[in-house]
C-alpha cells in the first residue's frame, strides 16, 4: 500500500513538506480509536529470537529509527507502532535554531537517495524534554545531541554537556553527533584531541550519576582507516558503550543522477542506497577491531532485508533506518525482522 499509493503522493511534494505532511497524518490517524492497534497488527512482528541485549538495554528487536526523522520527539510513540525496536530522537541542541535556509532536502529517485543540509533545525532540548516526560517507559529512546551553529568549536563541549544534563532522566542512551556535514566546522570535532575532550567530559558526568547511561558516538563514513583507528582507541579509552556507523557522506561518487542535477543541489549529506557499501565497510572495520567489547549500530543504505542482514553479518549488533524507511515504507521493518529470524 505504501509504495503503490502513499509514496507516489508524498513524492509529489518537496521532501521537507512531504515529511511534515506524513508527520501530521500519522499523528492525526493515531488519535482515531483502534487505528494505532491496527497499525501494530499489520506491521509488528514479535519473536523471541529478535530480542537483543546491547549495552545493558533489552531491545525487542534490532531495527531502530535513526536520528533526524523525529528531531523534536514529537512522534516517537506513533512511530514505534510500526514495529521499531527503538527510536532515536534529535539531533537536539541546547537552544532551538531554524537550521539552514530552505530548500535544504532533495531526493535523488534514480539512486534511492537523499541529499540534505538541514543544519540541526530543532526546537531545543527543553522543548523535547516536555514531550519526553509523557513517554511510554517500555519504549527504548536514544537522545542524539549536538552543538548550536553559533557555538564555536572550542566551546562545543558546553553545548553537549547542557543537552546531556537536560535529557538524562528521559532517554535510555545518548549519541554524540560530531559527524553531520551540515553544521560548519562540526566534523572538525572528530579530530582525536577535540573528540576525546568532549567524550571524557560527558563520561565523567555520566559516571557521577546514580546509574550511568550508555554513551555512543556517531561517526562519518568519510573517515580514513587511520581516523577510524583513532576512533577505536578513543572509544576504548573513554569506555564508550557503542558506536553508530555511519552518518551521511559528502561523497558524490557513483551516482546515477545526472551530474548537473547533483551539482545544482549543492552541499549536503548524501544518504540512502549509495551509502550501502561504504557503511558496511566501516561497520566491518570497526567490529573487527572492537570485537564484542564495544557494539556497533549500523545505519546507512539499508533499503532491503538483505541490506540489514549484511550489516548484521558484518558484526553490527543493531541497525537503524532513515532513507530506506522513506523509500521503502514501514513494511521494511517487518521484512528485516522476518529475515533475521529466518537466518537463525
Amino acid at each position: 500500500m505504501y509504495k503503490q499509493l502513499i509514496k507516489p503522493i508524498l513524492f509529489r511534494f518537496q521532501p521537507e513538506n512531504a515529511h511534515h505532511i506524513a508527520f501530521s497524518s500519522i499523528k492525526l490517524l493515531c488519535k482515531i480509536p483502534f487505528v494505532k492497534s491496527c497499525i501494530k497488527g499489520v506491521y509488528n512482528y514479535r519473536n523471541e529470537n529478535l530480542e537483543r541485549e546491547v549495552f545493558g538495554l533489552k531491545f525487542p528487536n534490532p531495527v531502530g529509527l535513526a536520528a533526524g526523522f523525529d528531531k523534536d520527539a514529537k512522534l516517537f510513540d506513533e512511530l514505534a507502532s510500526f514495529g521499531f525496536g527503538f527510536i532515536e530522537i534529535g539531533t537536539l541542541t541546547p537552544v532551538g535554531q531554524p537550521g539552514n535556509p530552505q530548500p535544504r532536502s532533495f531526493r535523488l529517485p534514480q539512486d534511492n537517495a537523499l541529499i540534505n543540509r538541514m543544519g540541526f533545525n530543532n526546537e531545543g532540548v527543553d522543548a523535547a524534554v516536555v514531550r519526553l516526560k509523557k513517554r511510554n517507559p517500555s519504549l527504548i529512546i536514544g537522545g542524539n545531541i549536538g552543538k548550536n551553529k553559533v557555538t564555536p568549536n572550542e566551546e562545543a563541549v558546553n553545548d553537549y554537556e547542557k543537552c546531556f544534563h537536560a535529557l538524562f532522566d528521559f532517554v535510555d542512551y545518548f549519541v554524540v553527533n560530531v559527524s553531520s556535514p551540515n553544521t560548519p566546522g562540526l566534523r572538525e570535532l572528530q579530530d582525536k584531541d577535540s573528540l576525546k575532550s568532549i567524550l571524557l567530559k560527558l563520561q565523567t558526568i555520566n559516571n557521577l550519576k546514580d546509574k550511568s547511561k550508555p554513551l555512543l558516538l556517531k561517526i562519518a563514513p568519510d573517515l580514513t582507516d587511520t581516523q577510524l583507528d583513532d576512533i577505536v582507541m578513543i572509544a576504548k579509552e573513554v569506555k564508550l558503550a557503542g558506536i553508530i556507523a555511519t552518518n551521511t557522506t559528502i561523497s558524490r561518487e557513483g551516482l546515477n543522477t545526472d551530474k548537473s542535477v547533483v551539482e545544482n543541489i549543492g552541499a549536503g549529506g548524501l544518504s540512502g542506497k549509495p551509502l550501502t557499501k561504504r557503511s558496511t565497510e566501516v561497520v566491518a572495520y570497526l567490529c573487527a577491531r572492537l570485537g564484542k567489547e564495544i557494539p556497533v549500530i549500523a545505519v546507512g543504505g539499508i533499503h532491503s532485508a538483505a541490506d540489514a542482514v549484511e550489516k548484521i553479518n558484518a558484526g553490527a549488533a543493531l541497525v537503524q533506518l532513515y532513507t530506506g524507511f522513506i523509500y521503502e515504507g514501514p513494511g521494511l521493518i517487518k521484512k528485516i525482522n522476518k529475515a533475521l529470524v529466518a537466518q537463525k
